[in-house]
């Protein structure tokens, strides 16, 4: 029974964290491929018409009762949350941004800790902060400018997260995780229209790759990637699933390597080893208090 049980449990980690590394190409699509400073547009064309799919597929309504905190929980993992990670995309450079979010496992502990009453063990909270260093040795350099809207826009959206991840496995909505995923896009979605239409530039006219880069975003980035990340939510330790996230910038400079030809240094090897073994240590601790 205990084999099954962790058998089962790494089947859920290996599956939830294909949606980190599914959103570290956001980066690289973003900058490569789409129409320029028109971060909004690009969050609202992720979330909006994955949402509407997955609903017209699953075709489940959410009971009357869990309705306002389904909003919230749409604000918090997807509408505030993603315009808040694209103004800190604008504003901070991308390694700043995800060393800045990489505090988000530190700020579930807290949640659990200060409102579940269970202290986190020792293990998990010092490789926790071990993910933070870590991505700092990875991503930052003495070039790193610190602007301020920008370090807020990203703390804000890494507190977000963090709550989002807490409350959805507290709350436990009554949906199947499709349409639970289906609904918090389409409400997501709607939170970022105003954004969109008031503050972006029109779009222009798209070429068939930004077409493509932008069926990417919604439906590996969105559908299937929100689909498992919530799958996950409910059936690992939130603390866990928030570890999972470190996975998203280091699949971003995995493909910077690969696609860009950009240059790891030595100590920046140093910091992705320290980020990975943070992940699988907060793993195995997490599958301990299980």
């Amino acid at each position: 029974m205990q084999n099954t049980l962790r058998i089962s449990y790494w089947r859920d980690v290996l599956l939830t964290a294909l949606a980190p590394a599914i959103w570290g190409s956001t980066y690289i699509v973003t900058t490569q491929l789409l129409p320029p400073d028109r971060p909004f547009t690009a969050a609202l064309i992720r979330v909006l018409p994955a949402g509407i799919l997955l609903l017209l597929f699953t075709r489940r309504l959410p009971a009357l009762r869990d309705l306002g905190r389904l909003i919230i929980l749409s604000g918090l993992n997807i509408g505030v949350f993603q315009a808040l990670l694209f103004v800190a995309a604008y504003r901070l450079p991308g390694g700043l941004a995800a060393v800045l979010g990489a505090i988000q496992p530190l700020l579930v502990m807290m949640l659990v800790w200060g409102i579940d009453r269970r202290a986190p063990r020792a293990l998990t909270l010092w490789a926790a902060l071990a993910g933070v260093l870590g991505m700092a040795l990875l991503l930052l350099s003495p070039q790193t400018v610190f602007d301020p809207v920008g370090i807020a826009a990203a703390l804000l959206g890494a507190t977000c997260m963090a709550t989002g991840v807490w409350l959805t496995r507290r709350w436990k909505i009554d949906l199947p995780v499709m349409a639970l995923t289906g609904w918090q896009l389409l409400f997501g979605g709607l939170i970022l229209l105003p954004a969109a239409w008031l503050i972006d530039a029109p779009l222009p006219s798209l070429t068939g790759l930004q077409w493509a880069a932008y069926a990417w975003l919604s439906l590996a980035g969105a559908l299937v990637a929100y689909g498992l990340w919530f799958r996950g939510i409910n059936r690992l330790p939130s603390v866990a699933v928030a570890s999972l996230g470190l996975l998203s910038p280091l699949a971003a400079v995995g493909l910077g390597w690969i696609v860009l030809s950009q240059v790891m240094s030595g100590t920046a090897l140093v910091g992705l080893v320290i980020v990975l073994a943070s992940v699988l240590v907060v793993q195995r601790t997490s599958l301990r208090s299980t």
